[in-house]
């Protein structure tokens, strides 16, 4: 079994999480979000990003507006909606309980 395949679909499953916790602080656009995910050292392609975007979208997570920019064209800023904050919140516990239970096992 190869360790870089398992750490890909960690990354991938918690990516969701990840972007909704961002946008829960402000407002982005998804060249931003890779950018802050990159700093975060949460490696993404645009090819990931926005299919996931537009599947948040779509569940009603997320809403989105359009922004003239100064440097191009119009940038389109996503925000987490109120059924996204509540979302988000169930995404916290569920990740306090795994992180507790990953670790208890470990100790054990």
């Amino acid at each position: 079994m190869n360790a870089e395949n398992v750490k890909a679909q960690m990354r991938k499953g918690v990516l969701e999480y990840c972007i909704l916790s961002i946008l829960s602080k402000q407002d982005a656009y998804a060249s931003s979000l890779i950018q802050q995910l990159k700093e975060s050292e949460m490696i993404v392609v645009e090819g990931t990003l926005y299919p996931l975007l537009t599947r948040q979208k779509n569940q009603g997570l997320l809403s989105y507006r359009w922004e003239e920019s100064t440097q191009g064209p119009p940038r389109k800023y996503y925000a987490i909606t109120e059924k996204g904050r509540e979302f988000l919140s169930d995404l916290d516990q569920a990740w306090t309980e795994l992180v507790d239970t990953v670790k208890k096992i470990r100790e054990q």
